[in-house]
């Protein structure tokens, strides 16, 4: 068992999702505003982001996928960084080369984000092996979401990490859509978790919108990892809140369904779960909403402000 997670921290994590909700928000109305380049928010999926990476170590490794602002705000990214990416600058940490889609974080131990579906999922063996060849005390964490579980690749992964025991935990952030294709439409399982059961890794689905249960069963799989070694799997039921890409009018999205969802938003749930036990007033909950809109207002300074790269730098970091 692990001790309570203290107030302060709760109210952090709450802090963080707020964080990555207005990060998100405001790309979305640059896209619609001034045409900056579009992005694939992560608008509702916050607490699978900030439960996860709050349980891990920092010498551990993060893959991610297309909806990687989330997971790097939580592991500390600095959103003028991010945000200067996104806007082409120099000063974003791929120097403006990346995007949204393709930022790599080195100093956090974010390996990757790949926009290819599950290509983060093809490339964690890898990882992991690498982890275990050379003895680290570190995980490699893989989030994906169920579109990428339809793939081939899924499969292959899982197998040669339950084969090879290698320390890799999977984070499968189920959100119910496919770009514009529901889950239902491609997949006859409930659980997605079952898959990997059939590969026999320790399995577990969570609710995806409780961010304090996000964090208890990373805890848990991290602990099971750290002592009996071998890949862990966690399934967390959350739901893409706005379209794949901005600009995305929904209009394939069944109306009922998304007015459920979004009563179980995972921001409102948290904020109400801290103000019924008094961690958290009204006048408390403003200056927390005040403190992060100052720091994505500066993060959009320091972005706009940030020069464009050199057009000698365009061959630089690439491959071929």
């Amino acid at each position: 068992m692990h001790p309570p997670t203290p107030p302060c921290q709760r109210t952090r994590m709450l802090e963080t999702m707020l964080l990555i909700r207005t990060h998100e928000e405001t790309l979305a109305t640059l896209h619609a505003s001034e045409g900056v380049g579009g992005t694939c928010t992560s608008v509702g999926q916050e607490a699978c982001a900030v439960g996860v990476v709050q349980a891990l170590e920092a010498s551990d490794r993060i893959l991610t996928n297309h909806r990687s602002a989330g997971h790097l705000l939580a592991r500390g990214a600095d959103p003028g960084r991010m945000m200067a990416e996104v806007l082409g600058r120099s000063t974003g940490y791929c120097k403006g080369k990346s995007g949204s889609l393709h930022i790599s974080v080195k100093e956090l131990g974010v390996l990757l984000t790949s926009t290819i579906v599950g290509g983060e999922l093809s490339l964690a063996p890898g990882v992991g092996l690498s982890l275990a060849m050379q003895g680290e005390d570190a995980i490699a964490v893989c989030f994906f979401g169920d579109g990428a579980a339809c793939e081939g690749r899924f499969h292959e992964s899982l197998n040669l990490a339950a084969v090879w025991k290698l320390p890799i935990l999977y984070v499968c952030e189920n959100n119910q859509w496919q770009a514009f294709v529901h889950r239902k439409e491609t997949m006859l399982a409930e659980q997605i978790a079952n898959w990997a059961n059939g590969y026999g890794m320790p399995c577990e689905t969570v609710d995806g919108n409780d961010v304090e249960a996000v964090l208890a069963a990373a805890l848990r799989a991290r602990t099971r990892m750290r002592t009996a070694g071998g890949p862990y799997f966690l399934e967390l039921n959350t739901y893409r809140q706005r379209g794949h890409f901005e600009p995305d009018d929904q209009a394939y999205v069944d109306g009922h369904e998304l007015q459920a969802w979004l009563a179980r938003d995972p921001i409102a749930l948290m904020r109400q779960r801290l103000a019924g036990e008094g961690l958290l007033g009204e006048e408390e909950s403003e200056r927390m909403l005040m403190r992060v809109r100052a720091r994505i207002d500066e993060a959009l300074r320091f972005a706009r402000s940030s020069p464009f790269p050199d057009p000698r730098e365009l061959t630089t970091e690439i491959y071929a």
